[in-house]
């Protein structure tokens, strides 16, 4: 009510269910807990509109629209038109991301009547504007997708991530920090296994044991008439005798 404008209705639902989200967790190196990702809803007390006043008491003192520059493009091409600093835009921050920018929920037409239609921006330590999802529940996809990582934000920027930053991704998120990778190269990342080949059964051949050779039945035959005749002439020899 205080400036005139109804929340999306995924934010405000998102606020029925909680009234913001933080959430933290640490890597242990050397036995020492260490803080790394963060991810953070700010409450609706907290959600503070940017560029609206001054932060200082002294009359003169500049704003964030005095920053706004005319010549910059708008809506250069495909790409969307930037909020504005001044009475344009109505901007309340989301997430103040640890000092590495600001996650920003941007009215982009404010005047003479405020647009229901809000999309998600960063604002980076710059000042410079970077266009992130048109929807609340698009960019919680992108913060729970992306682990919280720190300066994950600056991944839909034309710089980056910092090299510190990019390691961190490299260990958790590998597939995320190769966007470029993945849009170049579709298969890069397909599994290329056979599920012919890897399960197809495998039917061992039975070895076969060598059986000792067996005489022939008629040798056998011969040799025990043989023995039998043998055995008949030693019997008569001793009888002669």
């Amino acid at each position: 009510q205080k400036n005139s404008c109804v929340l999306p209705e995924d934010l405000k639902n998102f606020y029925l269910m909680t009234d913001g989200f933080e959430m933290t967790w640490s890597v242990k190196t050397d036995d020492t807990p260490m803080p790394l990702g963060s991810m953070m809803i700010n409450s609706v007390s907290k959600l503070c509109r940017l560029g609206g006043s001054s932060m200082y008491t002294l009359p003169s003192a500049p704003t964030l629209a005095d920053l706004e520059d005319d010549t910059d493009e708008e809506g250069d091409g495909d790409k969307p038109e930037k909020p504005h600093f001044d009475s344009r835009s109505l901007i309340f921050e989301l997430d103040p991301c640890n000092g590495n920018g600001k996650v920003c929920l941007v009215y982009k037409h404010a005047e003479p009547v405020v647009s229901p239609d809000t999309e998600i921006w960063f604002l980076d330590r710059a000042l410079y504007w970077h266009f992130l999802t048109k929807t609340f529940t698009a960019y919680y996809r992108l913060l729970i997708t992306h682990l919280g990582l720190p300066q994950w934000q600056y991944a839909f920027t034309s710089y980056g991530v910092s090299p510190q930053a990019k390691q961190w991704f490299n260990m958790y998120k590998p597939i995320t920090i190769n966007t470029t990778l993945l849009s170049e190269e579709a298969d890069s990342f397909v599994n290329k296994l056979d599920p012919n080949k890897v399960f197809k059964s495998k039917n061992k051949t039975p070895v076969l044991k060598k059986k000792p050779t067996s005489q022939p039945p008629s040798s056998q035959k011969s040799h025990t008439t043989m023995t039998s005749a043998k055995t008949s002439s030693l019997a008569g020899n001793s009888s002669k005798k």
